[in-house]
């Protein structure tokens, strides 16, 4: 194997991106067509789901003693009722919270703060081999890897994700 053949077989291989990519270009041409012509109904048909929504929201709220026992029904597979609410929990300053936590409870702070700690990769991967292997850290392929990265990687994105599409799709 020499340069030039290494060069030829690199023209090959961006010959047939090129094909991907127009193939790809299509699609996403057919795709954009398709959304412009079905926007506008599914954005009527969104408004009138939320509308009917709204109405049954309306309807049950103003008739509580229909659901008394039970608490919900189901017609036409969708439940509708009354629930106990599970409510919500927010604070604005964590660290007040965490302060508070400490001072009134202070027996439950394992129980009631989470505490979280790891390396953080970026950081280490500017410390010597000789210093992350003290700390334990293996580095692996820090030899010459092979490279084949197109330039165009917006569309590789595209690519991989109507591939990975496929998977799920195939897996299912």
């Amino acid at each position: 194997m020499n340069l030039s053949e290494i060069e030829k077989l690199t023209q090959e291989f961006q010959a047939s991106r090129t094909v991907l990519i127009e193939d790809v270009a299509a699609l996403q041409s057919v795709i954009s067509k398709a959304k412009k012509a079905y926007l506008p109904h599914i954005r009527k048909s969104a408004e009138r789901a939320a509308d009917k929504h709204r109405e049954l929201q309306e309807a049950i709220e103003a008739s509580p003693a229909l659901f008394q026992k039970p608490k919900t029904v189901i017609f036409h597979g969708v439940r509708v009722g009354f629930m106990k609410g599970k409510g919500e929990i927010t604070w604005e300053d964590t660290a007040q919270v965490v302060k508070l936590i400490k001072k009134n409870f202070p027996d439950q702070v394992d129980v009631l703060i989470k505490v979280s700690e790891s390396p953080v990769k970026t950081a280490l991967a500017q410390l010597s081999v000789a210093d992350l292997k003290k700390l334990g850290v293996t580095v692996t392929e820090t030899d010459d890897q092979v490279v084949i990265k197109p330039t165009d990687s917006e569309i590789d994105k595209i690519v991989n994700a109507i591939l990975k599409e496929d998977e799920v799709r195939e897996a299912a």
